[in-house]
């Protein structure tokens, strides 16, 4: 063989080995997956069996607490530095959208419609006919309740309509012994409007655009609200008393609070063991028997950012991490609830009485308004909550002062759809 064919064979080998070790140890393409809390830890243990599957691709997770991860979020798309995936709350959604910082999957999830959701959750993740993320893990509202305080009260099951949950409470409160029946902190919007939508209040007019608190369905839903604390159901410095959640409720300061599923793994790690068979979860009551009422459909979705360049990359790892098989295998990691029926059932998760209440509240949710302002809407109400609450506001001067505040926050939104509409109008001539 004379040199030059040697030459040109060993550089044929060296090109054949680097290819082998281009395409089997150094991904092309590297995503970057923004993740909140400890699912940005937890998650990690998912990927290895997705990088397996997908060798050209290497996902870095970088884990965001909870309390930065909005802000973080914003301030990475003024800034041009989205990652390529991200986790995001139900309730930001509606604003990333407004921004243009989330690419619409309706082209990707094809024409044949995604049976396999909750419909209240997938609600959350559709705004102006598209859908703009997948869903990850839900999470809602339901009663957590001291089961044993609630029989001795006389009530061997647990309420099932409102005037029965004011029977039950009361009776509650007259046994506590100095505590009270629930627990309701004052900086929480969500029961308002949870007891809102159970009775079909919109809490908007118009597109959205003007505040609906003093309508007759959102004013019996607030005087409901109110009677907890009228009657002396509840705490009104609920903030200020709490010392410690989880040793109140053990203590029977109150035997009732709402909550989402994070408080099932909570309560079984920190009760005494003494009451570990003591304490339940129930589907909200509603206003009349027959059925649960509704609760805030909540939890948390993937989404791809607009600008992100492994935009097929980043749809391989969404669809992977929201497939019945690895929401489920979360779920065993994280406690966070499947957004798939079909893990719930593979996982007989609702084998436990405890996790049922949520696979049956889930039935019955749905999103709040969603619109960009809400995180400051929502706000707004817990104020207004808490002016009435305290006696510095009557319900009527509440919930007036809301609509105001409320119609300040929207006029941007108002300016906004006038300038459209007055774009798609037609000119008269023609055109």
């Amino acid at each position: 063989m004379t040199v030059t064919r040697r030459v040109v064979y060993s550089l044929g080998a060296l090109l054949f080995v680097a290819g082998c070790a281009r395409r089997e140890g150094a991904p092309q393409t590297e995503l970057r997956f923004w993740a909140m809390g400890r699912e940005g830890e937890v998650v990690q243990r998912l990927l290895p069996a997705f990088e397996r599957a997908h060798p050209e691709i290497r996902v870095r997770v970088q884990q965001i607490p909870w309390s930065a991860a909005h802000e973080k979020l914003l301030t990475a798309f003024v800034g041009g530095s989205m990652p390529d995936v991200f986790q995001v709350g139900t309730t930001w959604t509606p604003e990333l959208v407004a921004l243009g910082a989330v690419q619409p999957l309706d082209e990707r999830l094809g024409a044949t419609p995604d049976t396999d959701q909750f419909p209240g959750i997938a609600a959350a993740n559709r705004i102006d006919g598209r859908t703009w993320a997948l869903p990850w893990y839900v999470d809602t509202r339901v009663l957590f309740y001291r089961s044993d305080r609630l029989r001795a009260a006389g009530w061997p099951a647990v309420p099932r309509d409102w005037g029965e949950w004011l029977r039950a409470l009361g009776d509650l409160e007259r046994a506590a012994d100095g505590g009270y029946a629930i627990l309701l902190p004052l900086d929480d919007w969500q029961t308002p409007v949870i007891l809102a939508m159970q009775q079909g209040a919109e809490l908007l007019r118009g597109d959205a655009e003007w505040g609906n608190f003093e309508s007759a369905q959102f004013r019996a839903a607030f005087a409901f609200y109110l009677d907890f604390f009228t009657r002396h159901l509840a705490p009104t410095g609920a903030q200020g008393q709490i010392a410690n959640l989880y040793q109140d409720f053990a203590g029977g300061f109150f035997s009732v609070f709402i909550s989402g599923p994070w408080n099932l793994d909570e309560l079984a790690g920190r009760l005494p063991a003494h009451l570990q068979g003591s304490w339940a979860t129930a589907p909200m009551p509603g206003p009349d028997a027959g059925q649960p009422g509704v609760s805030i459909a909540g939890g948390a979705s993937l989404a791809i950012a607009a600008g992100t360049p492994h935009a097929d990359a980043a749809w391989a790892l969404v669809t992977y991490l929201t497939a019945a098989e690895q929401q489920l295998a979360f779920h065993r990691l994280s406690g966070d609830l499947p957004a798939r029926p079909s893990a719930w059932a593979a996982g007989q998760l609702a084998d436990d009485p405890r996790v049922a209440a949520f696979l049956t509240q889930l039935q019955h949710v749905e999103p709040p308004p969603r619109i960009p302002e809400w995180e400051r809407i929502a706000a707004a109400i817990s104020r207004a909550a808490e002016a009435a609450v305290r006696g510095d506001r009557s319900p009527d001067e509440a919930l007036a002062e809301l609509d105001r505040e409320v119609d300040a926050i929207l006029a941007k939104r108002r300016w906004l759809l006038r300038q459209g509409a007055a774009a798609a109008a037609p000119t008269g001539d023609g055109s």
